[in-house]
């Protein structure tokens, strides 16, 4: 404790700032949305050496080697094939100068301080994060359901006979069917977009 606090009064810790998305153009991060095809950013967090850049579709990671280095290597880390888990945030004591927000995207963990000022914002984040993670492993459940579910049809039609039909015609018939049933459920439930989540949670 009186280690970090040495730190944080000396200047030498990584405490990150939430970014005003009026100068999220200003930040290195920016240049790595995929603007193009619909992407929005609605928090970023600065600190001396990293960015965390949270997008509708992505967490962008610009790590730094050290707070007196340029050079950074960019991660990203999409939410719909980095399940998002374990969110906690640890509020400030009495002498801490920052909150930490912490969680696990995919099997990466991230742990990151932020200005105790900020509080709100990263309450706001907190939440959103907490959203993405339910929904996700909500929506991993009714997938796994769905395909339980064909299991069980295609166990069943298999039972059923028929003499109007070649066989080869009624497989192609029930594959293109079920193809088809999975294909819309895997639309439906393997979300990529969390853009809705965002816009509910944080009040920029």
């Amino acid at each position: 404790m009186f280690k970090k606090f040495a730190a944080d009064a000396l200047g030498l810790s990584d405490i990150g700032k939430v970014i005003n998305p009026s100068d999220f153009d200003k930040v290195d991060s920016d240049d790595y949305v995929m603007h193009e095809d619909g992407e929005k950013i609605f928090i970023i967090i600065k600190s001396k050496k990293d960015e965390y850049c949270f997008t509708n579709l992505a967490l962008i990671h610009l790590d730094g080697d050290s707070a007196i280095s340029s050079k950074r290597m960019l991660k990203r880390y999409s939410y719909h094939t980095n399940a998002i888990s374990q969110v906690y945030l640890e509020t400030a004591g009495t002498i801490d100068l920052d909150v930490e927000i912490k969680f696990v995207i995919g099997d990466v963990n991230f742990s990151i301080d932020v200005d105790k000022k900020q509080i709100e914002q990263i309450k706001d984040l907190y939440k959103a994060l907490i959203k993405i993670s339910e929904t996700v492993a909500h929506n991993e459940d009714l997938f796994g359901y769905a395909k339980q579910s064909i299991v069980i049809a295609k166990e069943a039609t298999g039972r059923i006979t028929t003499q109007t039909t070649s066989p080869v015609a009624q497989f192609d018939a029930i594959n293109e069917s079920v193809y088809n049933w999975l294909k819309g459920k895997h639309s439906e439930l393997k979300i990529k977009d969390f853009g809705y989540i965002f816009e509910r949670y944080i009040n920029n």
